[in-house]
């Protein structure tokens, strides 16, 4: 007799992402969660991306995934109307007429256990990992992480970043001292304002994105700073839900989105 297999629900999803990333950890400005959808649906198939866009949506469908689970939130900003005449209008219209439900795992993701900077030390092998920025009574939780390498001279570890996260066009200060580097800080996405925290730690560098001119001229000549994009450096959070997801259901399938494209380009 054929083992009937019970498909997860939406919420059910969502409980086993929020095991591994409690929606309290979020920033107040943030808005993780469930976006859109029916939270007792049963779910078919999981499309995993880092932004919620309408070819992501058109993906979905055409792949039969009625769940999409981001990093980034569709609806960051909130809506005062949905009339379709903005994308994230017709998003959730969309999302609503065909039945996807839509997930995101924002800065709870970040600040977790073994989230989204784990992830990134892990790939750049690093050891002895603490959090920069520690979330208070939490062991292991807070944004960034910092810890320790092989030494590796400067332009080596540079050109190993690149590598690692597919960079075309890796931008780093200038004026920074170190020749060799020993302890490295990371933060996925936007973590120029963790730098302070990166050199009053001992990092020889900081990797991370979105890093400002001035963060340059500020701190350049104190730490090696490596940006290496935003999306670059978060594109690993897909294969970090694609794991959590299947530790709690095995048999869930999770797609990675073929559609979820770098929204800046390099000449």
């Amino acid at each position: 007799m054929k083992e009937t297999i019970i498909q997860p629900t939406v919420a059910d999803i969502a409980s086993a992402i929020e095991a591994f990333a409690p929606r309290g950890l979020q920033e107040d400005y943030d808005n993780a969660g469930l976006q859109v959808g029916d939270p007792e649906m049963p779910v078919s198939g999981i499309l995993l991306c880092l932004d919620v866009t309408e070819e992501i949506l058109a993906e979905a469908r055409e792949r039969k995934c009625n769940l999409i689970v981001s990093h980034h939130p569709l609806l960051f900003r909130g809506l005062k109307q949905i009339t379709g005449a903005t994308p994230p209008q017709r998003m959730v219209i969309e999302a609503l007429r065909h039945n996807i439900a839509i997930y995101s795992a924002h800065t709870n993701l970040d600040s977790a256990r073994e989230g989204v900077s784990y992830e990134i030390a892990h790939i750049l092998g690093m050891r002895n990992l603490v959090p920069l920025e520690p979330h208070e009574g939490l062991e292991g939780v807070g944004l960034g992480i910092v810890g320790d390498i092989a030494p590796a001279p400067a332009i080596e570890f540079l050109r190993r970043v690149k590598e690692c996260f597919d960079v075309r066009a890796l931008r780093y200060s200038a004026r920074s001292p170190q020749l060799v580097i020993r302890r490295v800080a990371v933060c996925g996405g936007a973590g120029a304002s963790l730098i302070r925290k990166a050199i009053e730690a001992g990092a020889d560098v900081i990797v991370t994105g979105d890093v400002k001119y001035h963060d340059f001229t500020d701190f350049g000549d104190r730490i090696l700073i490596a940006d290496i994009g935003h999306y670059e450096s978060e594109l690993c959070t897909r294969k970090l839900l694609s794991r959590i997801i299947r530790e709690r259901y095995p048999d869930s399938q999770t797609l990675f989105a073929i559609t979820d494209k770098n929204p800046v380009n390099y000449l």
